[in-house]
């Protein structure tokens, strides 16, 4: 059994994350020891490395909760569980599109300073007028 620290540190995961995640249901109520200390197995350790790594990959909160939900019914299709793939890979490919367009504009600005008084810097006249930003690269507030 592992108290609450080491599970921490075995999972690179906060204490309070751990503890947010109890709260919020999507790991159980720890056994106790007499004295009130949260104690871990096995299975805790797992269920909390496939959070830890699904957050790493991006996945919901609420993705998350369902993946747990349904790897509790092995014998189900695995199609539900690919359908939420195939959403955060979407999710991840918009955000993708969305750093490019920021990369452009980034260039674009560098590309327009001429690196020789700041009363004229292209950089800060561009920061200062955000809505040409926008309007000129389609990127969302």
């Amino acid at each position: 059994m592992l108290a609450i620290g080491i599970l921490a540190k075995r999972t690179g995961t906060k204490v309070q994350t751990i503890r947010y995640y109890e709260q919020i249901g999507l790991m159980p109520e720890p056994g106790r020891t007499e004295g009130g200390q949260r104690r871990y197995g096995d299975a805790e350790l797992d269920r909390l490395s496939f959070i830890r790594h699904s957050r790493q990959l991006g996945f919901s909160l609420e993705a998350i909760r369902e993946l747990l939900d349904l790897s509790d019914t092995p014998d189900r299709s695995c199609a539900d569980v690919d359908a939420i793939a195939q959403k955060q890979l979407r999710q991840v490919e918009a955000r993708l599109v969305r750093l490019e367009a920021l990369r452009v504009e980034l260039q674009r600005m560098i590309g327009a300073c001429n690196a020789d008084r700041v009363a004229d810097c292209r950089i800060l006249e561009v920061l200062r007028d955000h809505e040409e930003c926008l309007s000129d690269h389609g990127a969302t507030a």
